[in-house]
């Protein structure tokens, strides 16, 4: 059976918090063009991320990515050295 692809889009736009909680968050939309003609408090808006709270949604992202059950998207390299060290710690 071949592999399951991961879809690229999705893992683009949504990551998962750092925490034990590993909540789900997106960007806010509107901040690709016209930004003359927006106020400043929106603007700013722009740069804070937003937590996906629709379960739909959720299930809708998890079925898109595939092999990542606990939503661990765009992790960083290292993150398993960390998390293991911290469990040593707490040991």
């Amino acid at each position: 059976m071949p592999k399951m692809k991961t879809h690229k889009s999705t893992s683009k736009r949504f990551r998962r918090t750092k925490g034990g909680k590993g909540k789900l968050v997106r960007t806010r939309a509107g901040q690709g063009h016209l930004r003359r003609k927006k106020r400043d408090s929106r603007k700013r808006r722009f740069y804070q991320t937003k937590v996906v709270t629709q379960a739909g949604l959720r299930n809708r992202v998890r079925r898109l990515l595939p092999g990542k059950s606990s939503l661990d998207i765009r992790q960083v390299p290292g993150d398993e050295a960390q998390l293991e060290a911290e469990e040593k710690q707490e040991a």
